[in-house]
């Protein structure tokens, strides 16, 4: 049995050529040549958030942006919101990924359940990006309009998103695995002009259609004007219905729009926009009511993408990426931005445990995946199912292995060096769909330490604030930004006044965004993201995250999931039960109470030992596989399962039933 790994073991350190050959170091030694040296990544990184009009110059110069009109200056307006980056500059996102166009070259790789790997070259996206973005402006989509998405992760919604995105229209799309009411909760909130879709998706070996969900969506939706649908899961499906939406909207077959003449690159005008005009809206998790349509812009997104991939992924033009996803996470527009520095993504479209769990580590293999994003789940589904990747693959192309979208445990860390492969780079990252990017993440000439992320990332001024708003270090806090970013929204869809923007961002900390997240920082600099700060523990006024609980159980083997609240109750007493799923056909017993509680004492604090542990059928999650742990807690406080959580923006929605049945009896929380 492999021994647990302590957090903050030494893991890998870099070679002497691999920093040497890291964007990183070219970027010092670049910086150098203009007078500015500096002597170690933390000295970078307090200049890059301390001079932002001097780092973010930096990166629009050294990352070769190009702006048909310039800006003024780098920060107009610095405050916190609103500041204001790089006015007068006019520019398009779209423009910046097709100018790698290299006929020949592969631009996309993409691969499903049921086909097998296949290539898009260049020639071929830039060609059908720009008559697909022809023919949009042909059926009156101008800048600012919107133009929604029910697509899969498929070469189509790329093509689609950069077409939208060059006429200057802003993009939004959810996966075809949303029911209907979860999609119209967000898109009826954007009234979208134009809506791309599917017929189905597949997942685990079964076929979806969709196409009953499609025709409420489209009934649904004011100001809808064009459908262009994609028979995805069968090629000789009819084309849906218009009727019932309020304008009857047109529908078109993919094959029809892009049915015409090619447009030379030298004809194709992309719309220049200012630096902040809408390029996509994402949409919050949409666990606690209407989902929030965050706004985010063209140039923000662009040098926030650019200097993320290049600086903290060492990415450059070859590699290839890989990075299980859906079109419905923010995943999916970090995976398509790699484009921007000539990466091929490698999309994939099905289960990533399907027909086993060796699918995305053969398509790692057989693909030569440079650069692999994994979830701290999919680790524990590969060790629940005993598979050992380097036993049956060999990676030589494979550099770097990115965790994220949850916390990540000292044992997953090591989990990488003992079963893929000794030498690669496992750059954590922690980010957030508000801002599209990562705050703290990899650093390529650093090394890496369990359970540890690398650190800060450049021009991301991430603090631990204690409650006083005073930073603190070795103690866990608020994750909080104190100095503006370039990709911060720019404004949430409908918030007119900006009130919603203030309260969700800026409510606690004036002046401080605070991203509800519980952060500690360590005096190396390494970061830990130890879970939502809105679903933290606090027990005798001390706080834990559940990270910490949730380590723990990840080495039981028994236990293969689990959720812990914990209830402030009148009186100042408080109630903290765990829910666990059990592995196979296992009932809880007092033994194995037993052994998870005193496991709990032992690694962690008599604090962290529930005050009861109930088996349960299943964890509730979202679609993107969070835990949700917030409308779990509102159900047990007594608020209505209905307004407490959104069953279309789960993945489970049954998962709920029980924890309406347990706040039901009340007896074991809310007795005197």
């Amino acid at each position: 049995m492999t021994e647990p790994v302590r957090e903050g073991s030494l893991l890998w350190t870099p070679a002497a050529t691999r920093v040497a050959e890291a964007n990183l170091t070219t970027f010092l030694a670049w910086l150098a040549d203009r007078g500015r040296a500096f002597d170690s990544y933390d000295a970078l990184w307090r200049w890059s958030v301390t001079d932002l009009d001097g780092f973010w110059q930096a990166i629009w110069d050294y990352c070769g942006v190009r702006a048909s009109a310039p800006p003024r200056r780098v920060l107009g307006r610095r405050e916190m919101p609103g500041a204001e980056w790089f006015p007068g500059a006019r520019l398009n996102y779209a423009q910046h990924v097709l100018r790698r166009e290299r006929p020949g070259d592969t631009a996309l790789l993409s691969v499903s359940e049921s086909a097998a790997v296949t290539r898009t070259d260049w020639a071929q996206l830039a060609g059908e990006v720009r008559i697909l973005a022809t023919q949009l402006r042909a059926m009156g989509v101008r800048p600012g309009d919107r133009v929604a998405a029910y697509m899969p992760n498929i070469p189509q919604t790329v093509i689609a998103m950069l077409a939208t995105t060059a006429t200057g229209a802003t993009w939004t799309s959810c996966s075809p695995d949303f029911g209907w009411r979860g999609v119209l909760d967000r898109f009826s909130q954007l009234a979208p002009k134009v809506l791309f879709c599917v017929d189905g998706y597949q997942y685990g070996g079964r076929r979806f259609d969709r196409r009953a969900e499609l025709q409420q969506i489209i009934g649904g939706l004011d100001g809808l004007e064009h459908v262009i649908w994609v028979p995805y899961l069968d090629s000789g499906a009819p084309l849906p219905s218009g009727q019932g939406s309020p304008g009857t909207a047109t529908v078109l077959a993919w094959a029809e729009v892009l049915g015409h003449p090619p447009v030379p690159a030298d004809a194709f005008e992309f719309e220049q926009v200012p630096f902040a005009h809408p390029l996509w809206i994402l949409f919050s998790s949409g666990t606690t009511g209407l989902p929030k349509a965050i706004v985010h812009s063209h140039g923000g997104i662009l040098v926030e993408q650019l200097k993320l991939q290049a600086l903290h992924m060492d990415l450059r033009p070859g590699d290839r990426m890989l990075f299980f996803t859906t079109a419905g996470w923010m995943m999916w527009n970090f995976l398509v931005s790699s484009l921007l520095l000539g990466v091929c993504p490698v999309l994939y479209d099905g289960s990533p445990t399907y027909p086993g769990p060796e699918t995305l580590w053969r398509l790692a293999h057989e693909c030569g995946v440079t650069f692999f994003g994994a979830s701290p789940s999919f680790v524990d589904q590969m060790a629940q199912a005993k598979f050992v990747p380097n036993e049956r693959y060999q990676f030589p192309a494979l550099r770097a292995i990115m965790p994220a979208g949850s916390p990540v445990s000292a044992d997953c860390t090591a989990w990488f060096y003992r079963n893929v492969k000794q030498d690669v780079w496992v750059c954590t990252g922690s980010g957030g769909t508000d801002v599209c990017t990562g705050f703290v993440g990899g650093v390529p000439t650093e090394p890496v330490y369990a359970g540890e992320i690398q650190a800060r990332h450049l021009g991301v001024a991430a603090h631990a604030f204690n409650e006083r708003g005073e930073s603190v270090v070795d103690e866990v806090g608020e994750l909080v930004i104190t100095a503006p970013m370039p990709s911060m929204p720019v404004s949430l869809w409908g918030d007119a006044d900006g009130s919603r923007y203030r309260e969700s961002y800026f409510g606690q900390f004036p002046g401080v965004w605070r991203h509800g997240d519980f952060f500690r920082i360590n005096a190396r600099g390494g970061c830990f993201v130890l879970g939502r700060s809105d679903a933290t523990l606090n027990r005798h006024g001390v706080r834990i995250g559940t990270a910490e609980i949730y380590r723990v159980l990840a080495t039981i083997p028994e236990v293969e999931d689990a959720l812990v609240v914990n209830l402030d109750l009148p009186g100042g007493r408080f109630f903290m039960p765990l829910f666990v799923r059990l592995a196979d056909e296992l009932v809880l017993d007092a033994a194995m109470e037993d052994r998870i509680s005193g496991r709990l004492r032992r690694e962690y604090t008599p604090r962290h030992v529930p005050d009861r542990i109930i088996q349960v059928p299943d964890i509730p999650v979202t679609l993107t596989g969070k835990k949700m742990e917030v409308p779990v807690r509102r159900i047990l406080c007594g608020v209505p399962a209905d307004a407490a959580a959104d069953r279309n923006a789960m993945a489970n929605p049954d998962a709920l039933d029980f924890f309406v049945r347990y706040a039901a009896a009340q007896a074991d929380y809310r007795a005197d």
